[in-house]
């Protein structure tokens, strides 16, 4: 626990942007598993506006600070590549 004032808010903080930064990470995780189900499928149309949902949610979590860059880039390449392999 705590042992002074700064610390307790700090202690709020922490957890109020913990919790925030955690449903930004699973919304990221879910549209990328919603674009790869969907290339799974072969619904290719449809995995295209999935991965251009995922992206842009990717770019919004670099943006706020929960994703580094280079790990978004790295997911959006992946996932475009894995796009691109689907007939």
């Amino acid at each position: 626990m705590p042992n002074t004032k700064s610390a307790e808010r700090r202690m709020r903080n922490s957890q109020r942007k913990h919790l925030h930064n955690r449903s930004i990470e699973s919304r990221v995780r879910r549209l990328q598993r919603n674009c790869r189900d969907l290339m799974a499928a072969g619904k290719k149309d449809e995995a295209a506006k999935a991965l251009r949902d995922a992206a842009s949610a990717l770019d919004k979590a670099v943006k706020s600070g929960v994703v580094h860059k280079t790990t978004a880039n790295r997911k959006k390449s992946r996932l475009t590549l894995a796009l691109n392999q689907v007939k």
